[in-house]
């Protein structure tokens, strides 16, 4: 996988896991609170540090933000590759789809997951030079979703424009931030069936 982001300033000793601990407090408020409404200080505070301390491990708030979508980027192209890798990629495209829908939610979902949310709230936040670090990152998990699509597509299993049906899915699952497994709202289902039926409502039958 890629290299973590270059904006760490190099530590020693137990610094490493400070620094991920940064990354860790600073996702969850930068979901909570907003990338512009959270402080460095809050941050330092929430991590049981001096308020200049971060600045130890990142030069900025701004490289603090592109670690943490680093880190969630890296993170969801390493579930996604695993969701049809190996044995999974001979299997019929239908089962390769399930297996993504599957991953992305739990990408979203599974405890842990606020970096991931990051990435869908605060990517303009990104400067155009950070976001084209990130990007050769979203191109590869993008082309992992178009491989199965258009395999779905040539199979007569979805009637959409191919590129046009990667976006909808996606933003389909990525929407569904409102997502409580087995609360009222949800409709006391769990992620496994979620993602039962979201394969079931993009899926035509087989011609």
């Amino acid at each position: 996988m890629p290299p973590r982001s270059t904006s760490a300033v190099p530590a020693s000793g137990g610094a490493p896991n400070r620094r991920d601990e940064l990354v860790r407090v600073a996702a969850r408020l930068f979901r909570e609170k907003g990338f512009k409404g959270t402080t460095v200080r809050d941050i330092a505070q929430a991590a049981d540090m001096r308020s200049g301390s971060p600045f130890y491990h990142f030069a900025s708030k701004q490289d603090l933000l592109l670690a943490v979508i680093e880190e969630a980027v890296t993170s969801a192209l390493q579930r996604t590759e695993e969701a049809v890798a190996g044995a999974a990629a001979a299997l019929p495209p239908t089962e390769r789809f399930a297996r993504l829908v599957r991953a992305q939610y739990g990408i979203l979902h599974d405890h842990g997951s606020d970096a991931n949310l990051v990435i869908l709230l605060e990517w303009r936040s990104l400067t155009p030079e950070q976001q084209a670090t990130v990007r050769p990152l979203k191109k590869r998990y993008d082309g992992l979703w178009q491989q199965v699509i258009d395999d779905l597509h040539a199979e007569g299993r979805l009637g959409a424009d191919p590129k046009l049906a990667r976006r909808l899915i996606l933003g389909a699952i990525n929407y569904t931030t409102w997502f409580r497994p087995r609360s009222r709202a949800a409709g006391s289902i769990g992620l496994e069936e979620m993602a039962d039926q979201t394969v079931r409502l993009f899926l035509q039958p087989a011609p």
